[in-house]
């Protein structure tokens, strides 16, 4: 048995594994990499390898670096199916549509800009994919439930378990016959934070032969939440009642939009704050949040009884989902007061990147990051102290204050983590650290290496094939 990873080696975008076996080819996530210069050039290489014989696809969930060419991969020819949890069926179906929509605009202002300057004649950017290649890859998509175990192909069952990261997310067990023997397959995707608002804890699980085990926060832990919430509500004070500004939250539209509006909805709850009066200025996260309210089971209870005091006081927590243009174009006029969240939450497209640009250059807002950013991405400049950026090819200042507060994390930490791993009773006999920077990964592995002695833990190289043991 044979696993390649073709992203999310070494890099926290681009997570796609490909398992052979004696009885097929299959492939565990198909994402978009995203951030930095060449993430255009990887993403049109992403599947340039043999798809034929791809017997089906298994996806963890449904963020774009874990499912984001699924499009493509059904445009190149691949005609089998695609299972994930219901839930991550129906985001999937939001996120890649949005995902296409976005790619085919920015196409047509690269070829517009190239038409004005009179360059390159004869040649059209095209996108990556388009919303009805997006539209058509949905047929492949199967829902199956968390715990039902499944056979997509002969020899191989499979189950979903919780993975606490964001809705619908799942590690995946999976049980192959190959060779005459057994063995397991465990794929964490991404894990959550335990003890975070909205969702349920991981599901700890307890054998795995081969063990691939993510690391974004491999090498920190992440602050406790209260200490989180006390620093949110100090950024907030400051800032709409002192300073008299907005607050910029760039967000992911799937999980962090909503894990936000909780926190800031539980501040309110608790007095920390009178009122506040959020703006969610996304389509896609408003589509997202209404998926959300639907799939009230995956909830913890705690979500459960906030989001009933939310609806019992209205006049406190003014939540306002912003789906029209014009409307969002209106948004810059109101310069004071406004909580502001908006994806992409790398700050890399969309609508976040307009609320930057007419709030990065005033010195009494605030812009809050609160996920991670992945390296080249505009979010990580900002994290890294960039004095100006560049929108819509046009440089701005940055006099917005820059607050970075990781406890919000989706991500479980390094200690986290280790917890999860803890549960398994013996050590894999092949475990592979992924979807991390190089750092990172690197501070996950030496900590499993040292803790518990577990042998051949490896961080693969992209594009190379690993014999399992």
């Amino acid at each position: 048995m044979e696993l390649t990873f073709f992203g999310a080696a070494g890099e926290v975008t681009g997570s796609c594994a490909r398992v052979r076996y004696d009885g097929g080819i299959f492939l565990v996530d198909c994402g978009l990499f995203q951030g930095g210069r060449d993430a255009d050039r990887k993403n049109l290489q992403a599947l340039d390898f043999d798809l034929r014989g791809i017997d089906f696809v298994l996806l963890t969930h449904a963020h774009l670096d874990h499912s984001g060419l699924v499009p493509r991969l059904v445009s190149l020819g691949y005609r089998g199916k695609i299972y994930a949890t219901a839930a991550t069926v129906d985001l999937v179906g939001v996120l890649l549509l949005d995902s296409a929509h976005i790619m085919e605009k920015e196409a047509e202002w690269v070829n517009r800009g190239k038409r004005q300057r009179n360059l390159r004649r004869g040649y059209e950017a095209g996108p990556l994919y388009t919303v009805n290649q997006a539209r058509t890859s949905l047929v492949s998509l199967r829902k199956m439930a968390y715990g039902e175990e499944f056979s997509p192909h002969p020899g191989v069952r499979c189950r979903f378990h919780d993975a606490g990261h964001i809705l619908g997310s799942a590690v995946i067990e999976i049980d192959v016959e190959s060779g005459g023997a057994r063995r397991r397959l465990v794929f964490s995707g991404d894990l959550g934070q335990p003890a975070r608002p909205v969702l349920r804890d991981p599901t700890p699980l307890s054998e795995a032969d081969c063990l691939v085990v993510e690391s974004t926060y491999g090498n920190r832990a992440h602050r406790a939440l209260a200490e989180t919430e006390t620093e949110l509500v100090s950024v907030l004070r400051d800032t709409l009642e002192r300073r008299k500004g907005n607050v910029v939250i760039p967000a992911f539209a799937v999980g962090r939009t909503q894990e936000m509006l909780f926190v800031l909805a539980d501040i309110v709850r608790q007095g920390k704050l009178a009122s506040l009066h959020v703006v969610v200025d996304s389509p896609m996260a408003a589509a997202v949040t209404e998926l959300t309210l639907r799939y009230d089971d995956l909830w913890d209870e705690e979500t459960r009884d906030l989001l009933a005091w939310m609806r019992g006081h209205p006049e406190r927590m003014r939540v306002r989902f912003v789906q029209d243009v014009e409307e969002s174009k209106a948004l810059n006029n109101e310069r004071s007061g406004l909580v502001i969240i908006s994806a992409s939450g790398m700050c890399e497209a969309g609508r976040i990147k307009h609320h930057l640009q007419y709030n990065i250059g005033r010195s009494e807002c605030s812009v809050v990051i609160c996920g991670f950013q992945a390296a080249g991405t505009l979010g990580r400049r900002l994290v890294d102290g960039a004095r100006t950026i560049t929108l819509f090819g046009e440089k701005f200042p940055v006099r917005a204050a820059i607050h970075t507060i990781g406890g919000l994390s989706a991500h479980a930490d390094q200690p986290a983590l280790l917890a999860w791993l803890s549960h398994f009773a013996r050590p894999p006999r092949n475990t592979f650290v992924v979807h991390g920077e190089r750092e990172a990964s690197s501070a996950l592995a030496d900590a499993v290496t040292e803790r518990f002695a577990w042998p051949n833990v490896t961080i693969p190289v992209a594009g190379h094939g690993y014999t399992l043991t």
